[in-house]
């Protein structure tokens, strides 16, 4: 996902997964061909299921930057993952990709302020520090107008990925971040900082991470991409039923020693994947109304061309 700075700062990026091996002529019929699945970012706990699922899916690591869309559009790669935001953002600018199933199934945004700020409106006359992507400034909107706060009298500072460093020196009061990532680290970090969460601030309940592919590939692949769907939501089953091979497979694919970090990475986010990875028509046409009126998007995104409901069933 696009702001998850705690992980940048303990996570690297590792060689991607090899070929797979082709069966000896005396071997049994060799298993479908897996899907290749696109990460958002660099492995961390939101994508314990995909590393969980097995033989049926083949991950691709990001590169320098986030690929997926393109990977996703070329038809090098069949699924990816990718914040709901950005899908509305993808088919606004014309990419026609859609959406088969959720992965994180309720909003990470949030604004993570200094132990003093008692809640959004105190940020008036303060500092807040943006990364310079264009949903902070719409969520530091959504989250501090709904406290009857005036926006106009924040000053906002672009400080790149660097929120929980300049939290941490005082440098900013506020920082929008993914609560379950840089709020996490904070945590892990000593900083008693306060979390106003965009759910609490009148955002629905909208599923943060989904998985999507192109038009193109649903219409070739379907039966395949439903079978690594299933996969997953078989990973995601496992992950919750032994959390500490969650913390196994993602400190291995991080190469990090910070095992501390991924439990509690692990902790927050497990009860908030998306059950059976399934969308929600109700909540998402809520979403597509959100994402309009805090002006992430010029047009309200039509819920029935952005996801496809029958891939998973609908929850």
């Amino acid at each position: 996902m696009r702001r998850l700075v705690a992980l940048v700062l303990l996570l690297v990026l590792v060689a991607g997964c090899g070929d797979e091996k082709p069966a000896s002529p005396s071997s049994s019929p060799p298993p479908a061909r897996p899907v290749t699945v696109a990460l958002d970012f660099v492995p961390n706990p939101v994508h314990a299921p995909i590393y969980l699922a097995g033989d049926a899916v083949k991950i691709q690591k990001p590169g320098s930057g986030p690929d997926g869309l393109k990977l996703v559009t070329s038809g090098k790669v069949e699924l990816g993952v990718l914040d709901i935001h950005d899908l509305a953002i993808a088919r606004e600018a014309g990419t026609d990709v859609v959406a088969v199933g959720a992965l994180v199934g309720k909003p990470l945004a949030a604004l993570v302020a200094q132990p003093d700020i008692t809640r959004p409106r105190d940020l008036e006359g303060r500092t807040v520090g943006v990364s310079g992507l264009p949903s902070d400034p719409a969520f530091l909107q959504a989250i501090v107008g709904h406290d009857g706060g005036d926006v106009s009298k924040i000053k906002q500072v672009t400080i790149g990925f660097n929120a929980v460093s300049r939290l941490l020196t005082k440098r900013v009061d506020a920082v929008p971040v993914f609560w379950n990532a840089e709020g996490v680290a904070l945590k892990q970090r000593g900083l008693e900082a306060k979390e106003f969460r965009v759910e609490d601030y009148g955002a629905p309940p909208y599923p943060e991470v989904v998985f999507f592919t192109s038009r193109a590939t649903l219409d070739a692949e379907r039966d395949r991409i439903a079978g690594a769907l299933d996969a997953i939501a078989g990973g995601l089953e496992a992950a919750r039923a032994r959390p500490e091979e969650a913390v196994d497979v993602i400190a291995k694919a991080a190469e990090t020693d910070d095992r501390e970090l991924v439990r509690a990475q692990v902790d927050a986010v497990l009860p908030i994947f998306a059950d059976g990875l399934k969308l929600d028509r109700a909540v998402l046409e809520r979403w597509a109304d959100f994402d309009a009126e805090i002006g992430l998007v010029k047009e309200r995104p039509d819920v029935d061309a952005t996801f496809d409901f029958s891939v998973r069933a609908e929850g």
